[in-house]
């Protein structure tokens, strides 16, 4: 008992060191970084003292039972974050509603009970940020920013939870289900390990999609190259095939597979995975992104984009597809006919008789000819468990994610029950049986309750396919192809990786980019060369050099 107790001193001392640290860290995102820094070398002998704890607490943790069913609580409450995307359907919540009655349930069977903490999908980042600064962050805690959770846990302020983990009775359907290579994700060369991550069921990032329709009445062909693009776009806009009021040729609402159709690593093995990282990192060390941004930049000044495009939330942004007033756009994939989002493509033809919209192969690559689509990682979020929890919660927590990863916990809450919201096809893949009322009764919160899996509870990312498709009934072929020209040509995934320095600099990197992304594009024409040249100084100035350096030693080793 004293044991522990000394261990929930140590645990609070940390958390004193992290409070001030991630404070600060807060107060950098606007914009006082040399603070940050001063104050971060000063605390230096707590993070030493934090990363002694650590260790003491993972020699002390080896009889933690976290695989499902292995152990029974006594009544021990988690409270795990959970995204609102303002979506609930009339008669239900983000935190009441059949679903999360499901989870307590089943959780309740093992002494646990799930108390979810909303926070808004569009301003996650920074309210995580300040939760943790104040001590009030749920015990599951989620980000896509592997960065700032391995920054956290560097300054001593969240679990390693490798004691948890890695027995070989713990967390058995973890293991199973997520894999050890996408686990590995959040482990440290000491083998600590400071987050869950989802597994994906597929590494599709993103489509860019064209109005068909369009280029049959101007006698266009689907174009193959960005300068084909442009040239297609340019006529959509100067032509107005039918007469809207006002036609938008482009919109860069994700950017991955156009960039890479400019980019110059992509035949070199070693700098196509130093590139392959943050923004800032691929625009800094991937030269064909200068280029990307002049198509942006003269696409802009020519009126072929939304003059505040940079300013359009995603409400807007569906608006002009819907409305048939955009010809061309990129954005995450299958985002065209996802029900989730309402199936735009159904609502842009019921809105605009004869409008046809299709995805884009991937375009060939100015330099080589050749075609290359951007992937993501194989993980997806991460979820971390904060020092505010005590040692049996976080026991709990991960005996919470043991259970999303079965049939009975991530299964039902994706997919829901057979017979009411599927049934499964002569290959085994659970089909939807009626996509209008699993939109009502579930598809609003399968994603964002479902913490192990992003994009779903899959075998394999052809089932994955197999089952969106069927989700969106009349446009079966559409999303088919959606996904197969989303990873056409070569595929070239993001890396994982995060560098030593990189959670001490993303911050300061990120400010800069997120700047310069908007100035690049609206500049002046003959003002583009000198604006892109001050991004990559600011960036230097920032640090990014030292972390393209720490890339290169990393995956030439690999190599």
């Amino acid at each position: 008992m004293k044991r522990k107790e000394n261990m929930m001193r140590g645990n609070l001392k940390k958390w004193m060191a992290l409070m001030l640290s991630t404070t600060m860290l807060a107060a950098c995102m606007t914009g006082c970084g040399s603070e940050e820094k001063e104050a971060a070398s000063k605390n230096e002998p707590a993070k030493e003292e934090a990363a002694v704890e650590n260790t003491e607490v993972a020699e002390e943790a080896s009889g933690y039972q976290t695989t499902y069913g292995s152990k029974q609580f006594d009544d021990v409450t988690i409270k795990v974050e959970l995204w609102d995307r303002s979506n609930a359907p009339e008669g239900s919540t983000i935190t009441d509603n059949k679903w999360v009655d499901y989870v307590n349930q089943e959780m309740g069977k093992v002494g646990i009970k799930v108390e979810f903490v909303p926070v808004p999908r569009s301003d996650e980042m920074s309210k995580m940020q300040t939760m943790v600064a104040s001590q009030t962050a749920p015990d599951i805690t989620i980000t896509y920013s592997y960065a700032t959770a391995e920054d956290y846990f560097k300054q001593g302020g969240i679990w390693n939870l490798a004691p948890f983990i890695d027995g070989e009775d713990q967390a058995k359907n973890i293991k199973e289900y997520i894999g050890k290579d996408v686990l590995d994700i959040a482990r440290t060369p000491d083998n600590e390990l400071y987050g869950i991550v989802a597994r994906r069921a597929t590494t599709a990032a993103c489509n860019m999609y064209l109005r068909k329709d369009w280029l049959d009445k101007l006698g266009l062909a689907i174009p193959t190259t960005p300068d084909e693009l442009y040239h297609v776009i340019d006529q959509m806009v100067n032509n107005n095939p039918d007469g809207m009021k006002e036609v938008i040729g482009l919109e860069p609402w994700m950017f991955y597979n156009l960039r890479i159709a400019f980019s110059q690593v992509t035949e070199d093995p070693l700098m196509s995975r130093v590139a392959s990282g943050a923004d800032y990192i691929t625009e800094y060390a991937d030269p064909g992104s200068k280029e990307y941004y002049r198509f942006l930049n003269k696409a802009y000044n020519n009126g072929l984009m939304h003059k505040e495009y940079f300013a359009l939330n995603e409400d807007q942004f569906k608006s002009y597809i819907v409305t048939g007033a955009l010809a061309c756009f990129e954005a995450n994939v299958n985002f065209a006919a996802d029900p989730v989002r309402g199936n735009l493509v159904k609502t842009l033809q019921d809105n605009v008789p004869g409008a046809e919209l299709i995805s884009l192969p991937a375009l060939k690559n100015p330099n080589d000819g050749k075609q290359y689509s951007s992937g993501y990682c194989p993980g997806g979020l991460i979820a971390f468990c904060p020092l505010t929890a005590d040692e049996e919660t976080v026991e709990a927590c991960m005996t919470y994610l043991d259970w999303m990863c079965t049939k009975e916990g991530g299964f039902a809450i994706y997919h829901g029950f057979e017979g009411e919201h599927f049934e499964y096809n002569e290959d085994g893949v659970p089909i939807a049986k009626d996509v209008a009322y699993n939109a009502k009764d579930k598809d609003w919160l399968r994603q964002d309750l479902f913490l192990t899996g992003n994009s779903g509870y899959f075998a394999t990312a052809e089932e994955f396919n197999a089952s969106q498709a069927a989700e969106a009934p009349g446009f079966e072929e559409f999303v088919t192809q959606s996904f197969e020209n989303s990873l056409s040509g070569t595929v070239i995934n993001a890396e994982a990786y995060s560098s030593p320095s990189t959670s001490e600099l993303t911050t300061d990197l990120g400010l800069v980019r997120d700047e310069y992304k908007v100035s690049c594009v609206t500049c002046p024409e003959d003002e583009f060369e000198a604006t892109y040249a001050e991004y990559m100084s600011e960036l230097e100035k920032a640090g990014i050099q030292k972390i393209i350096d720490e890339r290169i030693e990393y995956f030439s080793s690999m190599e």
